[in-house]
């Protein structure tokens, strides 16, 4: 399955959760809020949201400054 993550093509295995992409990319203590195709996910409910082929992922983090 194809998705597009932040901008970049990525392949990952058919049915894989929101948080199992996150954990696999190893950025899960950097990612704050995460969308597919423009709507924001909840974080509780990362481990039952699954990406379907094509989707589009912004995957989020806070930063300080000014």
């Amino acid at each position: 399955m194809n998705l597009i993550i932040n901008g970049e093509e990525k392949t990952f295995q058919e049915g894989i959760s929101l948080q199992e992409i996150i954990t696999s990319l190893q950025i899960e203590d950097k990612v704050m809020a995460a969308a597919i195709n423009m709507e924001i996910v909840k974080k509780d409910d990362w481990n039952n949201c699954r990406p379907a082929n094509d989707d589009k992922l912004e995957l989020l983090q806070f930063v300080g400054g000014g």
